[in-house]
């Protein structure tokens, strides 16, 4: 008799902008824990899909792919400036995105998964994840990160940080939180996430 694989869990992570969702990532995969990162995917998406290239076109009404690749300052701009635009873009990526990782999902071994999204509840992608873990850190440092690492100025951090969603509300929709400031250590915090997932999918 065929035996009928169970499905694999899915562990979401998130958090601001700046909140190092990257290097906790990381250690999962030293772990064996292979991670899906929404953000390159969608970025690929209005890349290299036809049809999302054209409706993005659409919508912003003029052609953002001056040079075959997208313009995301551009479209940066625009949507910044404008939510109802914001929302057009969203609706039409964030679908492909889910689609991606729930065949990407499909396709893994191991007892669970991870889809890595800055804007997990906002998007809707919470919906398709079990369980959330939310990545925190203290504003001066999540600032301190990203004008290094980007080399954006401290009011353009602010803004971004500012249209996201607050820790507050990602925490009381999450069911761990790991606190990535600089003296603490994340490592064992990540062990006891992994031991209970891999409990709950062995019970």
């Amino acid at each position: 008799m065929k035996q009928v694989r169970k499905p694999v869990m899915k562990l979401g992570i998130t958090g601001g902008i700046g909140s190092g969702k990257t290097s906790v990532c990381r250690v999962f995969n030293v772990l064996g824990i292979p991670v899906f990162s929404a953000d390159p995917e969608a970025q690929k998406i209005m890349n290299e899909n036809d049809e999302i290239i054209r409706e993005i076109n659409k919508i912003a009404g003029k052609n953002l792919y001056p040079d075959g690749r997208l313009n995301r300052t551009e479209l940066a701009s625009l949507i910044f400036n404008d939510p109802g635009l914001l929302g057009s873009v969203n609706s039409l990526v964030h679908p492909v995105v889910f689609k991606h990782f729930k065949n990407w999902a499909e396709k893994q071994d191991t007892p669970y998964v991870i889809m890595e999204a800055a804007i997990l509840f906002e998007s809707g992608a919470s919906n398709f994840v079990d369980r959330v873990a939310t990545v925190i850190a203290p504003v001066e440092e999540r600032i301190s990160r990203v004008t290094f690492r980007n080399r954006l100025s401290r009011e353009e951090v602010l803004q971004r940080i500012r249209n996201q969603m607050d820790d507050e509300t990602r925490i009381r929709k999450s069911d761990y939180v790991i606190n990535n400031e600089e003296n603490e250590m994340i490592i064992p915090v990540i062990l006891k996430i992994h031991e209970d997932l891999i409990n709950h999918v062995n019970s």
